[in-house]
């Protein structure tokens, strides 16, 4: 999950459009600024540490959970599917937008940043962690 969540402050390098439209608002300067700048980034971090935690970490261990038995491809479009639900309660939880047309792009982002990041955890729970444990040199198997 550390990966992941990495990844995905890493994806915030190319911040939202809501973002850069709040950067550029007013100069640094001014004092009657709605917020300073680096609120902004602190935005930015505290909107990726809350994705994480409250989307990212329950939705890949449902995902991987519900997938175990299947192949990564499937894994993965479970934890999608996962994710999809906890980021729209999310949403609507903190947002509390009625219309969709509102809330839709802010959702659309999230999922774009966390599917790059939960791919990588799904790859990695089913290719390194998954691996069948090896016996020692010299050893048969006792069937």
């Amino acid at each position: 999950m550390h990966l992941s969540g990495a990844l995905l402050l890493l994806t915030f390098l190319v911040p939202p459009a809501w973002a850069l439209d709040a950067y550029g608002a007013a100069p640094a300067n001014d004092p009657s600024a709605d917020l300073p700048p680096f609120m902004i980034l602190l935005a930015l971090v505290s909107i990726g540490v809350i994705f994480h935690v409250t989307v990212q970490i329950p939705s890949g261990l449902l995902g991987t959970w519900l997938g175990r038995n299947r192949t990564a491809a499937v894994s993965y479009v479970l934890v999608l599917a996962v994710a999809g639900v906890l980021t729209s309660v999310l949403l609507w939880a903190v947002v509390e937008v009625g219309r969709v047309a509102h809330v839709f792009p802010l959702w659309a982002d999230l999922m774009a940043r966390g599917s790059v990041a939960m791919a990588s955890y799904v790859w990695l729970s089913h290719h390194v962690l998954t691996r069948p444990a090896r016996r020692p040199e010299g050893r048969a198997a006792v069937s």
